[in-house]
Formats: C-alpha cells, sequence, structure tokens
C-alpha cells in the first residue's frame, strides 16, 4: 500500500509518497499527514568514505562569484548560520578565496560552496583545497556551485562530473528520493512537489555517485538540455580520501527563510533539513 503527503506551501506545496511502485502519478497526491515511515534505499555504489569524525565544530560557507550572483545566497548563510547555531558548530562566511590555504582550511571540518559562479580560486588555493579534501575533508555544493570552475578537472571530478548546462523558468516539479535512509533525505516522503529553480547538467553524474534525489521531468517543462527519465538532483560521493554532497534545489531564498505562515515554515524546515543532513555527512558525523 502507498502512502502519500500533500501540503500545501503558497508559493508551491510539498507531495510525498511512500510504499511499493506501481500507482499513478495521481495515485501519489492523495492527502494524508507529511512524513511518516521511508521506503529504504538501493544501497551505495561509491567507495566507503574516511574513518568518520569524531564531532562536527566548524564549517566555512564560501559565497564568491565571478558569474552570476544569486540573491539567494545572503538568506542562504543566515540559515547555514541557524543550523550551527542549534546544532553546535561554528559557521564562517568568506568572499575571500584567499582563504583557501592548509593552515586556513585546517580549522574546518565541511566547505560548503554557496552558489559559487565562474572561476573563483587560483591554482594555488586550488591545490589547497585539493589537499583539503585528500586529507579527509568534507566539501559540500548547494545549486550553483556546479556553475563554478569549468577548467579544473578535480572539480569536476568532486562534483561527479555534472557540471551546469540549463535550466527552465521557475515551476512546480516532483521529486523521487532514491536514498531514503540518508542524513539528508531521511525527513523526506518517497516523492515530494518543489518550486525551484531546476537545473540540468552537461552529464549524468550516476555511476561516479550515489544519487539521492532525482527530478520527474514528466511533471514539468525542463526545457532545452532535458536529461530525460534519469535526473539527478542530488547526490553524494566518497571522494579522494573526502567526502563531498550536493544538491541542486536551493535557487529561491524563500528556502532559506522561517517564515510565520505555516505551510512556508513546513518548507523551510524540509530544505534546511536536507542542508543539515548533507553537512553532517560531509563532516563524517551522519551516515
Amino acid at each position: 500500500m502507498r502512502v502519500c503527503a500533500t501540503l500545501g506551501l503558497g508559493l508551491g506545496f510539498l507531495a510525498g509518497c511512500s510504499g511499493s511502485g506501481g500507482e499513478t502519478a495521481s495515485a501519489r497526491m492523495q492527502p494524508a499527514p507529511f512524513g511518516g515511515t521511508l521506503a529504504g534505499g538501493r544501497g551505495s555504489m561509491t567507495p566507503e568514505p574516511p574513518p568518520p569524525a569524531a564531532a562536527l565544530e566548524s564549517v566555512l560557507v564560501f559565497t564568491r562569484t565571478a558569474g552570476y550572483r544569486h540573491d539567494a545566497i545572503g538568506p542562504g548563510v543566515e540559515a547555514i548560520r541557524g543550523l550551527g547555531a542549534d546544532n553546535g558548530f561554528t559557521v564562517t562566511q568568506t568572499e575571500e578565496a584567499s582563504t583557501f590555504s592548509d593552515a586556513a582550511l585546517a580549522a574546518y571540518d565541511v566547505v560548503i560552496f554557496l552558489s559559487t559562479t565562474g572561476d573563483v580560486l587560483d591554482a594555488n588555493q586550488q591545490a589547497a583545497l585539493e589537499r583539503y579534501v585528500r586529507a579527509g575533508g568534507g566539501w559540500v555544493g548547494i545549486h550553483a556551485a556546479t556553475d563554478t570552475e569549468y577548467d579544473w578537472p578535480w572539480y569536476g571530478q568532486l562534483i561527479g562530473g555534472a557540471y551546469f548546462r540549463s535550466h527552465p523558468a521557475i515551476q512546480t516539479a516532483v521529486v523521487n528520493v532514491e536514498q531514503s535512509a540518508h542524513a539528508s533525505t531521511h525527513h523526506l516522503p518517497a516523492s515530494f512537489s518543489i518550486e525551484d529553480e531546476l537545473y540540468n547538467f552537461r552529464a549524468n553524474p550516476r555511476g561516479a555517485v550515489t544519487v539521492l534525489m532525482t527530478l520527474d521531468e514528466a511533471t514539468y517543462s525542463a526545457g532545452e538540455g532535458a536529461m530525460g527519465p534519469d535526473h539527478p538532483i542530488a547526490w553524494y560521493h566518497a571522494f579522494d580520501g573526502g567526502r563531498a554532497w550536493y544538491t541542486a534545489l536551493g535557487h529561491r531564498g524563500e528556502l532559506y527563510r522561517s517564515d510565520p505562515d505555516p505551510a512556508r515554515q513546513a518548507m523551510f524546515t524540509f530544505f534546511t533539513q536536507h542542508l543539515l543532513g548533507g553537512i553532517q555527512w560531509a563532516a563524517g558525523v551522519a551516515s
């Protein structure tokens, strides 16, 4: 039996389903309480990550842009600061590429690229990030982190080979959760709908990473660059001695803002818990 959840959101809605497959799309939209027990994932195809960390104490949020600058960067930084305050880790935000040195990066458990764009690091700074990850450091990419450093082969592997290609207009689409036991998805139903800017990628990362969530292109207009029936939208992998986690969601500032409206607050909680789980996994304190 399939259990589905629908939650009105003002600017969109969140709907979810769990259980066995075979039902029609309309069956997935039947109202029921949001949440509940989720179906298990398919199992990781990636190598084992480095040993777990003792604790998550400090993260660096890097927000430098050399191309398009997202309005959601400010709200995103504040949301991550809130996650830190609630979960016992400090958050440092910077636009300074000079922070990417061995000594400076050693202070952080996770480095987060929050909607960075273009070429943001020089060769020495790139090398410092490579050494940081090889030493067991965690990396998190949010939204436009895949619209970054197109000419740096190591970074391309870090993001699973899936550089940004294009996006259609902001719209609502159904997301399917493949790995429901992961820290960044365990709170989600098997399927849900979200309003956001939805990326098409130059390559499908599947095979290089473990895919967490995919977009159902039958539920929205993917436009030029549509990826077809297999369209990953969030993933993770053990990479080059460290851990890398990415979500393409997070264009809209509303996703990062607490709101007195219960529906908007529910979406804020859904998305920020997705980020928190990714940060904790990258730090090695959650599975």
